[in-house]
C-alpha cells in the first residue's frame, strides 16, 4: 500500500505533469489566435518549471518513487512548453513570411529536439550550453516588438544555429554568478511581461524597451562568462 509520503511524492509528479495541461490550453488557444491566453497559459508553465525542482528535492521524490523519473517527466513538458507549442506560434502568428513560416516551424522543432537529447546541455557551473530552445520567449518578444518579417526570419534561424554553438547561456536560479541581480532582472520581466499581456501585447516602447533590456543582459551574463 503506498504511504503518505509516497502519495505526496507522486503528487509532485503531477504537478510537474500539469505543465504539459497548460501546453494543451496553450495550443488550443494559440488554434484560435488568442495570443494573450496562449502566452499565459506557457508563463503559468514556466512558473511550475520554476519550482517544481525545489519542491521534488526537497520531498526527496526520486529516492521514494524510483520508477518514474522526474527528469524524463520534465524534459517532456518543458518540450511542448518551450518548443513545441511556441514553434506553431511563430509558424502560424503571421510574424514570418508565408512561404518560410512552415520551414520556420519545422527548424525550431527539429533542433529543440536535439537540443534536449543532448546530454552535455548544461556547463559544470550550471550555464546551458547554446541558446537553452527558450521558444516561448522568442515567440513573446516577436509577438511584442512586431519587427520586419525578414529579421523576424532571421532571429529564428541564427537562434536555431547558437542551439549548436558551445556559448554559455545564464540559467536564473541555478548560475551562481550574479544570482541576485539575475533574478531581481527575471521579477521584472515578469511584471513587464504581464503588463504587456493587459495590452494585447502592444504595450508600447516603454515597456517594450524595458523586456528587451532585460533579454540583453541575460543574455551578456552567459557571453562575458568564461568558457
Amino acid at each position: 500500500m503506498p504511504t503518505l509520503t509516497d502519495t505526496r511524492a507522486f503528487a509532485v509528479h503531477i504537478f510537474t505533469a500539469t505543465g504539459a495541461a497548460l501546453a494543451f490550453g496553450a495550443l488550443t488557444a494559440a488554434v484560435s489566435r488568442r495570443w494573450e491566453l496562449m502566452f499565459l497559459c506557457l508563463g503559468i508553465a514556466l512558473f511550475v518549471d520554476g519550482i517544481d525542482g525545489t519542491i521534488a528535492r526537497r520531498v526527496k521524490v526520486a529516492e521514494l518513487l524510483p520508477r518514474w523519473s522526474g527528469d524524463v517527466l520534465d524534459l517532456v513538458v518543458d518540450f511542448v512548453t518551450y518548443v513545441f507549442v511556441p514553434a506553431y506560434a511563430i509558424a502560424a502568428g503571421g510574424l514570418l513570411p508565408p512561404a518560410l513560416a512552415l520551414p520556420a516551424g519545422i527548424v525550431i522543432v527539429v533542433t529543440g529536439a536535439i537540443y534536449f537529447a543532448d546530454r552535455n546541455m548544461k556547463t559544470a557551473d550550471n550555464y546551458f550550453r547554446g541558446f537553452p530552445t527558450l521558444w516561448n520567449a522568442v515567440a513573446f518578444y516577436l509577438f511584442v516588438l512586431r519587427l520586419a518579417p525578414w529579421l523576424a526570419t532571421a532571429i529564428v534561424a541564427l537562434l536555431a544555429v547558437m542551439t549548436f554553438v558551445p556559448i554559455k547561456f545564464v540559467h536564473p536560479v541555478r548560475v551562481v554568478r550574479l544570482r541576485a541581480p539575475t533574478i531581481a532582472a527575471l521579477v521584472l520581466w515578469a511584471i513587464l511581461a504581464i503588463v504587456a499581456l493587459t495590452r494585447d501585447l502592444a504595450p508600447g516602447p516603454w515597456v517594450a524597451g524595458g523586456l528587451l533590456l532585460i533579454a540583453l543582459y541575460l543574455i551578456g551574463v552567459g557571453l562575458t562568462e568564461k568558457r
